[in-house]
């Protein structure tokens, strides 16, 4: 790949490396933060009613941007909301914002989600759903035979991350895993993949981001990136330089193909 290179979009450089976003990029974002999702509010909505405190059922989508089937589970997500593109420290903020709304003090909403999540992470533990999506594990085998270097930019934080990517099997791919944590700004801000292409010692010039969300999209432009590829219906992501559905398109000769 070093020798030959990889050339796409017109780049005058071939690509060196390839930066992933994890979730809904590396893994299938609702069986994960699904499973998550609904281990929170459920316990969060349970606490509150001990107290005589309540959250609407049609709130609970606007809450982080999710949708819900009718028993109340989460089986989809808006790629723009604080779910998807926010920090996990942004989206703790915002369900403390809802109970300190329900009639808690600022201090005992706080508290609240803490144990809620404490209470998410055990469950997590035990039932491990993470999923790789469809052609993501024969991709990353192609870009390694290839000679590509690849890391992860995800809004999760840098522990997290690895552990997702441990219960995948798929941890042993990456050079480097650079969460929020890591920097002073996460997406859409470039510092994660300044960052990474620090620590691979590789120009912004030589590497292509994939993502789900014009969060990443935004991040590899300010970055400087030689190619945003996004992950999702066509249309759906306005900063990417070419939209796929699945990373079976990229397989064989695809990741060239403009």
């Amino acid at each position: 790949m070093q020798q030959e290179g990889t050339y796409v979009g017109g780049s005058p450089h071939p690509i060196q490396a390839v930066l992933f976003d994890k979730d809904g990029t590396l893994l299938d974002f609702t069986r994960m933060w699904g499973f998550w999702t609904d281990c929170v509010l459920n316990d969060f909505r349970e606490r509150l009613a001990v107290r005589d405190m309540h959250i609407d059922g049609a709130v609970i989508p606007q809450i982080w941007g999710t949708y819900h089937d009718e028993q109340g589970r989460m089986n989809g997500y808006d790629v723009r909301g604080p779910l998807a593109m926010g920090t996990m420290d942004e989206v703790y903020a915002v369900l403390t914002w809802h109970g300190y709304r329900a009639g808690l003090s600022w201090a005992e909403a706080k508290i609240m989600v803490r144990d809620c999540l404490a209470h998410a992470e055990e469950a997590m533990e035990i039932h491990r759903p993470a999923h790789p999506l469809q052609g993501v594990r024969a991709f990353l085998e192609q870009c390694r035979n290839q000679g590509v270097v690849m890391g992860v930019v995800t809004a999760d934080d840098t522990p997290s991350a690895v552990k997702h990517l441990q219960w995948m099997g798929l941890n042993s791919f990456f050079d480097v895993v650079i969460g929020t944590d890591l920097v002073d700004r996460g997406k859409p801000f470039p510092d994660m993949v300044s960052l990474a292409t620090e620590k691979l010692g590789i120009p912004a010039s030589q590497v292509l981001v994939i993502g789900d969300t014009d969060g990443d999209m935004e991040m590899a432009r300010a970055a400087g990136t030689a190619y945003k590829i996004g992950i999702g219906e066509p249309g759906r992501l306005t900063l990417a330089d070419r939209t796929i559905q699945s990373f079976h398109e990229l397989l064989n000769g695809g990741l060239a193909n403009d």
